[in-house]
């Protein structure tokens, strides 16, 4: 089943926000440095402390989060520090969708859908402007 929830991106600070977060509205926190994961290898020491991925569940809110790992060259600013995440149980699931909201999108930050070691992943900007980030299981 797909579902759809708020995925914010901060600079260093994720842990602390979410934590901020947890305190303002309950609920139960997961907090993924990246250097506890298989990706760690992929980037420098300096990031390993930083959150790959952060989950804050409370009743009906569901909020996703991590800290910035993109190149210098794209900057965490206002406008790009939040997106629509989308998961599913498959890459079949999330293909089509995928494929829909993809068509006209912004090439130059495009990483289409594919298995990376956490599972299935994707994201771009729409056509207007909108990040998308999606995730699925990983293949078993």
């Amino acid at each position: 089943m797909l579902r759809c929830t708020p995925f914010l991106l901060f600079d260093g600070n994720c842990a602390e926000a979410m934590r901020f977060y947890q305190r303002c509205l309950g609920g139960e926190l997961r907090l993924t440095k990246l250097g506890d994961t298989p990706m760690r290898a992929q980037f420098p020491a300096d990031k390993h402390d930083r959150i790959i991925n952060a989950q804050l569940r409370s009743g009906a809110i569901d909020i996703s989060a991590t800290d910035w790992m993109a190149s210098p060259a794209l900057d965490p600013r206002l406008g790009n520090m939040s997106a629509l995440y989308v998961t599913g149980d498959t890459a079949a699931e999330l293909r089509p969708v995928f494929d829909q909201l993809a068509d006209g999108a912004a090439q130059d930050r495009f990483q289409d859908l594919r298995e990376v070691p956490f599972g299935v992943y994707g994201q771009f900007y729409d056509r207007h402007g909108v990040q998308w980030i999606f995730h699925g299981a990983a293949a078993g």
